[in-house]
């Protein structure tokens, strides 16, 4: 299962995280958003102990989205070492997500 990231966890659990991490930024509302949901956790159990798969809600936490200069959702951001390495914008095939997330294993 996707861990939920907020505000107040994305340092401990993001940023200082040793694994690559995959952020999904959705909202309730976003239809796209729903799409891609399936894949985040799907690609949560298929790279358990590998990656940290998460999920934001972007009405809850609006300083991650920020950081990030999220500009439409679903975007899903790929961080090695704290760093933004790659993003991913709109609803896209698992497949994209997943050879994404191998280029940084």
């Amino acid at each position: 299962m996707a861990v939920i990231i907020t505000d107040a966890n994305f340092e401990e659990l993001v940023l200082k995280s040793e694994l690559p991490v995959v952020l999904d930024l959705w909202a309730e509302w976003c239809g796209p958003c729903r799409m891609i949901a399936p894949h985040i956790e799907a690609m949560a159990e298929e790279f358990e102990g590998r990656a940290l798969i998460g999920k934001v809600d972007v009405d809850s936490n609006p300083q991650i989205p920020t950081k990030f200069t999220v500009l439409n959702i679903p975007t899903v951001i790929f961080l090695k070492n704290g760093e933004m390495v790659d993003k991913v914008v709109g609803a896209v095939p698992k497949k994209v997500l997943v050879e994404t997330l191998e280029k940084y294993l």
